[in-house]
């Protein structure tokens, strides 16, 4: 087009009033007389006066106004063609597309079967790839396909479609939908037992985004600050996208049997106000919890959430379970068959419960934590034993007495030497010159402060009774 036909273009452009006009005058045209093409070669007249008269309102009008044309004379192969030229056409304006995409999402439910509906969302894809001012619609679209693979029983596609969104770059998506957004990716990745994957993408997720601010006062979004998008109302609450967090990270540490970070996820779960005030909500998992703490390896942390686990007022309510953490507090010899006979009915109850059984190897890991921690206990009353001696408080043969020491002694859960022509099993740290000097400096420094108090106390004694001592 010459300057001077855009000029022409610009002074013909239709007034507010007329254009009303004109819009259900081509609506006529299309529904009641059967001319759907002759009314969007018109309206397209239309459009192309008032965008390249930059008139942003007159043109996202005359552009919803095609979009909808089509869609009431359920013309849907016209009205993806309709949402391809609008997009392409010279000078298009932003907000025009925006409008666009957004009213055209409204039909997808709409759509008459699943390949119409595909092929909407194909088509409005297209239209939003590489634009950053409809990103958030184009993640949307993104979601419902997916959606629509997974149904269809494509796990590994819809994965790899989600994946391709990075929403976490996203500056006017809302912190919920993004979360949720992340955790369907997570999901998918765990279904198609991608979980290299997952972990990847749950940590672009901070435990501190579940946090809700007590803050009331919301700063007023400056000039030039992206303005946040409401989100979909089939999107979570925070509380609710926590919950779900946390039973995809229990998913995933599930397949790794790493109990302890499965112990700090339920309890995670166990500290959300709506679980603690439901005791059909606490109870199976504080059970988990008392579980997963027992069946993970020893070491300061594992040790440190048994203790504050324990000072639990609502553990009193499971006094079984108080026991079982009780009894591995405890520096005291555990008989397995005792134990496994006090402890079995709970243990096969877990799966009945929500969260469903501990794992495939919790039993054979159970039976390992407490041999682990008979021989803790063995190591604190003992310096020196005899491997055989070891194996009786153990109940078990020698060579699983060697095999489980040695695991231990590699995992520096603890420290000990087997002499094994001897027989003899030591736990004493081997001491360096510097340790040997200050332990024999501290022990004299002790005997000093014995000698001198008793020295005073003597004095004290002679003062009060005034008695003389007579030197031989």
């Amino acid at each position: 087009m010459t300057s001077m036909e855009e000029d022409t273009a610009v002074e013909s452009a239709p007034c507010d009033d007329q254009l009303d006009e004109d819009i259900e005058e081509k609506r006529v045209w299309a529904l009641k007389e059967g001319r759907l093409d002759e009314a969007i070669e018109a309206l397209l007249d239309i459009e192309k006066q008032l965008r390249l008269s930059a008139n942003v309102v007159g043109t996202r009008r005359v552009v919803v106004a095609i979009i909808q044309l089509c869609y009431d004379a359920r013309a849907w192969k016209t009205l993806n063609e309709q949402i391809v030229l609008l997009s392409k056409r010279r000078a298009q304006l932003k907000q025009a597309v925006t409008a666009m995409v957004q009213k055209a999402m409204e039909y997808i439910e709409q759509t008459p079967d699943m390949d119409t509906k595909v092929e909407l969302i194909k088509t409005l894809n297209t239209v939003t790839v590489g634009k950053i001012y409809v990103e958030i619609e184009r993640a949307r679209l993104i979601k419902k396909l997916a959606k629509i693979k997974e149904e269809q029983g494509l796990i590994a596609e819809a994965a790899e479609l989600m994946q391709e969104v990075p929403v976490e770059t996203f500056g006017a998506m809302s912190k919920t939908e993004k979360i949720a957004f992340i955790l369907e990716q997570v999901r998918l990745c765990l279904d198609r037992k991608d979980y290299m994957r997952a972990q990847i993408l749950s940590r672009k997720i901070s435990p501190r985004s579940f946090v809700i601010s007590e803050k009331k006062d919301k700063k007023k979004p400056k000039e030039g600050d992206n303005v946040i998008v409401e989100p979909p109302p089939d999107i979570p609450s925070l509380l609710e996208l926590k919950r779900l967090y946390y039973d995809l990270m229990i998913r995933y540490h599930l397949h790794s049997n790493d109990y302890l970070e499965i112990c700090r996820s339920y309890q995670a779960i166990y500290d959300t106000p709506s679980v603690k005030e439901d005791p059909s909500n606490w109870i199976p998992v504080l059970r988990k919890i008392c579980w997963y703490l027992v069946l993970a390896p020893y070491d300061s942390m594992q040790s440190s959430l048994m203790n504050a686990t324990l000072e639990d007022k609502k553990l009193s309510e499971l006094p079984k379970f108080r026991t079982l953490l009780k009894s591995f507090v405890t520096m005291e010899v555990i008989r397995w068959d005792q134990f496994w006979q006090d402890f079995e009915a709970e243990f096969q109850e877990e799966a009945k419960l929500p969260g469903g059984p501990l794992g495939d190897k919790a039993a054979e890991d159970l039976r390992q934590r407490v041999i682990e921690h008979n021989i803790l206990v063995v190591s604190k009353y003992y310096a020196r034993i005899t491997l055989q001696r070891l194996s009786e408080l153990l109940s078990l043969s020698l060579p699983e007495t060697e095999r489980h020491l040695s695991e231990m002694v590699v995992s520096k859960a603890l420290t000990a030497k087997v002499d094994r022509p001897a027989g003899v099993v030591s736990f004493q740290n081997q001491k360096d010159s510097n340790e040997v000097l200050n332990s024999w400096a501290v022990n004299i420094e002790k005997l000093l402060e014995l000698v001198e108090k008793s020295c005073h106390q003597i004095h004290k004694e002679t003062m009060v009774h005034k008695v003389t001592l007579k030197v031989q």
